[in-house]
């Protein structure tokens, strides 16, 4: 079997089928919810540029969707006290239920995709993954 663009692009369509009702439940848009999830299951990235950069969404879909996070109470935006310029987001207590609430899909997502396998495919599978991103750094590596 050959890996190919249409299973990336295809698990990302899933992926948005199965949040779309949820957010349309919580009035928000995938965009803003994926910028949510992000931030909450990735505690290292914490600004705007992050986002950009390991999500490779459109700076300026970012800077729309976090701003309508920030009015509608999901983030605040915080200074950083080393670098005033620099502005870390930060989810807030409304943010917690959404958040929850999308880590549970996420989690239900995962035992879709896993479904009618078994723990020995699922440990081959991901002790291939392992090895992939162990060959991917190598080849980045080498690129610089």
């Amino acid at each position: 079997m050959n890996p190919s663009m249409e299973f990336a692009q295809k698990t990302a369509l899933a992926y948005r089928a199965f949040c779309k009702p949820l957010c349309r439940e919580l009035g928000l848009a995938q965009t803003a919810f994926d910028i949510l999830m992000f931030l909450a299951n990735n505690p290292a990235y914490k600004t705007a540029r992050d986002i950009v950069e390991v999500r490779h969404i459109k700076a300026n879909l970012v800077s729309v969707h976090v701003e309508r996070l920030v009015q509608e109470g999901y983030l605040v935006r915080q200074a950083v006290e080393t670098d005033r310029r620099k502005v870390e987001l930060m989810s807030t207590d409304r943010a917690v239920p959404v958040i929850e609430r999308g880590r549970a899909l996420q989690t239900a997502f995962f035992d879709c995709l896993f479904s009618h396998t078994d723990e020995k495919m699922r440990q081959a599978f991901f002790a291939t993954l392992q090895v992939i991103d162990k060959n991917l750094d190598a080849v980045l590596e080498e690129a610089r």
